[in-house]
């Protein structure tokens, strides 16, 4: 099982760039692609776009394929949702974007240790420390955020697998519950676990 934004070494032009630089690209690449691709046309070019940033990752079409696996499914049924509430193009568009920017931050999230990306974005809002914001405890939301998501695939995919074993159809009951009461008893415990070392 390959963990959805887990660090793998490399030496190519992502691997090198700083932290701050990828995050920032990251965010106004997802932005940009949010504003202006609106229409089939559009989103080709746009994948076109994310497709040259994947191989200059050089990371291989089977661990992009792996670490995409676990949302397609989510994928499906918000095409399905947007299909019955808009067409068949706007399904196209809204899936493809967040496709393409799961994909990127996938990218990012490969090619950057997450200890760099949390002293980058601890930095970043070091100024903000003066007006009163909690700089520290952000950065450790944001460190708990990052590892939550791991957490969270790898229950879907249990929980998918159960599923199939005992032979019951996707419904909310049998896919969804449990991974809320899941991630529900994660969150508990990171609570807890923060609480006994004097943090709340």
């Amino acid at each position: 099982m390959t963990t959805l934004g887990l660090y793998q070494p490399g030496t190519s032009v992502l691997h090198r760039l700083p932290a701050g630089l990828k995050l920032l690209a990251l965010g106004a690449l997802i932005v940009g692609m949010s504003v202006l691709v609106d229409s089939p046309a559009r989103l080709v070019v746009a994948a076109a776009g994310v497709a040259v940033i994947v191989v200059l990752a050089r990371f291989s079409a089977r661990a992009v394929f792996a670490q995409l696996r676990p949302v397609l499914w989510v994928v499906v049924f918000i095409f399905a949702f947007q299909v019955l509430l808009t067409d068949w193009r706007r399904a196209l568009v809204v899936c493809g974007i967040l496709l393409l920017s799961v994909l990127l931050a996938m990218v990012v999230t490969m090619s950057t240790r997450t200890t760099d990306m949390l002293a980058a974005l601890t930095a970043g809002m070091r100024p903000l420390g003066r007006v009163g914001l909690p700089v520290d405890r952000v950065a450790l939301a944001l460190a708990l955020a990052l590892r939550s998501i791991p957490l969270m695939v790898e229950t879907v995919r249990q929980v998918d697998e159960a599923r199939r074993a005992r032979g019951l159809r996707f419904s909310p009951r049998t896919a969804v519950a449990p991974v809320v009461v899941s991630a529900l008893r994660s969150a508990d415990g990171f609570a807890e676990a923060l609480v006994a070392r004097g943090l709340d």
